[in-house]
């Protein structure tokens, strides 16, 4: 009986020496330097200095530096280490100008059975995780290229995307770029033909994950980041350039039992709210804070938990994509906003458009119409102090198309007052004024906000459904001539049917054309101005008989 009281003893002094060796071996402390790379070769040598009061995270908590440029943080088995990078300062940018401002401490490696390649074992913990910074200036005012989706599914998309979208943006004067989720189309092995193609920009470019970025074998949604964040690194983090606080977020939570689509929900999550809350408490509240996401924010389930982190802040942003649509929201106190001013939700255009969909032009590009009848394209961002405005650019189209607008070609004069223009601004919201007149010399008339279908878009998304009616056809006679004839029919590449139906238009004003309008050829122009003080002009030809 004693021997078995000893025994048992011994088992619990066991156990518990185990369970210290394993806490030990979890909860390690990191310690490092961040200093000024004077050299540029991210080895900090004898002679370079640490940077104090420079920002530090493991993903959860933020320290300064101190006189030295010290730090030290607790890390896990599945830490990601970042310097966040202050005014005046950047971190070294790799061969595809991706920024390189982490440590990955994950001893053991990505789990297995991970369709895509994850991270490999980093092995023990460093005596020192040092970060190197080298000057540059920032000035007060300053330009962001922002993508939306650009969703390759294939290396044909990455054709087009090069072709449609970066070739233009080649020397732009923007000082980085900001992709908002979605990079690739959920095939990951795509990120580095992707990335070789965005380093041609030549600018350091910043990423956000979203749900075709997912590795869809990971068990849980603690795995599912595991191959963007060995491209990309940390999937929340932030930054400073110039007078602006940038905060990107992974909004995506993975749900691999879920046997509906989609195998996700949209939240924020305790762990990066409790970073947001620690990040910002060095923010002063002056500063404007940008917080970039894939998916909307009215769609995230404790939106209003960020609403929270982001009060008594007069100047703040956010963005998403996802949706393959152009719209602003306004979030007020139903969402958590507290503040007199509503908060700016900008759901951003998609580079892919419609995913790549529909007709082929004449180069060979589908024309991948947004569902809200918008074209495919970027934003430039201008940031100034604390203020900032947001133009669109459509794909390989002239700065200044920046709406549609419709009417009919010909109007009976006994008919005109009785007629609809209708115009689709694209990067328009509820705060836009838009207004028509008939020639040069008439009286400017506002439209009323109207938001629809877009009249466009219904009649391409038709058109377009009766072409591929119309190729299955033919793909059902080419079957049969092949039997007959012992060869192949080739059948001329059309492009990909649209997806899903016609969406809503957020951005529409329609008016009526005056009643006395007299017979003859008019010239319609519209004039728009955002919210930004940004003004727009546009013009139809009819005819009135």
């Amino acid at each position: 009986m004693v021997f078995k009281q000893w025994r048992f003893a011994i088992l619990i002094v066991i156990m518990f020496f185990c369970w210290i060796g394993n806490s030990v071996a979890a909860n390690l402390t990191a310690t490092g330097t961040v200093f000024l790379d004077t050299n540029g070769n991210k080895v900090k040598d004898d002679s370079e200095e640490g940077l104090s009061g420079v920002r530090v995270s493991n993903g959860q908590e933020v320290v300064q530096t101190d006189a030295n440029g010290e730090y030290s943080l607790e890390v896990s088995d599945d830490t990601i280490l970042f310097v966040i990078k202050p005014r005046g300062y950047m971190t070294p940018i790799d061969e595809n100008h991706l920024p390189k401002f982490y440590y990955i401490h994950k001893p053991n490696g990505s789990p297995k059975g991970l369709k895509y390649e994850g991270i490999a074992p980093t092995g023990p913990l460093p005596d020192s995780i040092d970060f190197p910074l080298i000057e540059q200036p920032e000035p007060e005012t300053f330009k962001v290229l922002v993508f939306g989706d650009t969703q390759p599914s294939n290396m044909q998309e990455i054709e087009w995307l090069a072709h449609d979208v970066i070739e233009e943006v080649i020397g732009t004067d923007a000082v980085f770029g900001l992709s908002l989720g979605d990079l690739v189309g959920d095939n990951l092995n795509l990120f580095q033909p992707l990335n070789e193609v965005m380093a041609t920009v030549g600018i350091p470019w910043y990423n956000v994950y979203g749900n075709h970025d997912m590795n869809r074998r990971a068990t849980d949604d603690r795995y599912a980041d595991e191959t963007f964040e060995r491209v990309y690194g940390p999937t929340c983090y932030s930054f400073d350039w110039g007078p602006v606080h940038f905060i990107n977020i992974d909004n995506v939570h993975f749900l691999p039992d879920k046997e509906d689509n989609p195998p996700y929900r949209s939240e924020v999550g305790e762990r990066q709210l409790k970073f947001i809350k620690n990040d910002l408490a060095f923010v002063p509240k002056d500063q404007l804070v940008v917080v970039s996401m894939h998916i909307p924010l009215p769609q995230m389930q404790d939106v209003q938990e960020l609403m929270k982190l982001l009060k008594d802040r007069p100047h703040t942003l956010s963005l998403s994509a996802h949706t393959h649509l152009q719209r602003d929201d306004f979030i007020g106190a139903e969402q958590g906003w507290k503040e007199d001013d509503p908060h700016h939700h900008h759901n951003h255009a998609t580079t892919s458009g419609t995913w790549w969909k529909g007709a082929l032009d004449e180069i060979g590009i589908p024309h991948t119409t947004m569902r809200d009848g918008a074209p495919n394209g970027y934003g430039i961002f201008t940031f100034s102090g604390n203020q900032y405005s947001i133009r669109f650019k459509a794909a390989r189209r002239p700065a200044n198309y920046q709406m549609n607008i419709y009417a009919p070609w010909e109007v009976a004069a006994t008919k005109t007052g009785e007629t609809d223009v209708l115009v689709n601004v694209f990067s328009g919201n509820r705060r836009s004024k838009v207004e028509f007149r008939l020639g040069n010399d008439g009286e400017w008339k506002p439209m009323t906000y109207t938001p629809q279908q877009d009249p466009y878009y219904k009649a391409l998304k038709a058109r377009d459904d009766a072409i591929h009616r119309e190729r299955k056809l033919f793909n059902s006679f080419r079957e049969t001539m092949k039997s007959l004839l012992k060869e192949d029919v080739q059948i001329p590449q059309t492009g990909k049917p649209l997806l899903y139906g016609v969406a809503k238009s957020m951005h529409i004003w329609q008016a009526k054309l005056p009643a006395d309008v007299p017979k003859g050829t008019h010239v319609i122009n519209v004039r728009t101005t955002d919210m930004f003080g940004q003004t727009f002009t546009g013009r139809r030809i009819i005819r009135v008989y």
